[in-house]
């Protein structure tokens, strides 16, 4: 017997995965929205990386990464260094598409969700310095 999975079975998986960040996304940018801000995309996608929500709020704008695990920690340890770069990457652009985002004060906030719904919003979670 193989220790693959089946493929109905990865792929009932990868859907149920696929709502459960649609979901924690849609409750992100419902908090993010609640604070103040006003959110200018969702899932932005470009050759080189995604953005799960692009959101500005006066003179500030901010690439949230959102991410659900069963533990707060685990959540946050799933935030790699290879991640990060594509997040910076896809908001570099992000920048190249929507120049007059250029003057403004630019963030990478990460929004940490657990399994029992506590979440924690990490502002400036990271940089976009190598």
């Amino acid at each position: 017997m193989s220790d693959e999975q089946p493929s109905g079975f990865a792929r009932a998986a990868r859907q149920a995965a696929f709502r459960v960040g649609v979901s924690t996304e849609s409750r992100a940018a419902a908090y993010l929205t609640g604070h103040g801000y006003a959110i200018a995309a969702r899932r932005f996608k470009s050759p080189v990386g995604e953005v799960d929500i692009v959101a500005r709020r006066g003179a500030e704008l901010v690439f949230v990464e959102v991410k659900a695990r069963r533990r707060l920690d685990d959540a946050a340890w799933s935030v790699t260094p290879r991640q990060q770069k594509r997040i910076v990457a896809a908001a570099e652009a992000w920048l190249a598409d929507h120049p007059d985002d250029g003057a403004r004060d630019i963030r990478f906030d990460v929004i940490l969700v657990a399994r029992n719904g506590r979440a924690r919003h990490i502002t400036a979670a990271f940089d976009a310095t190598p």
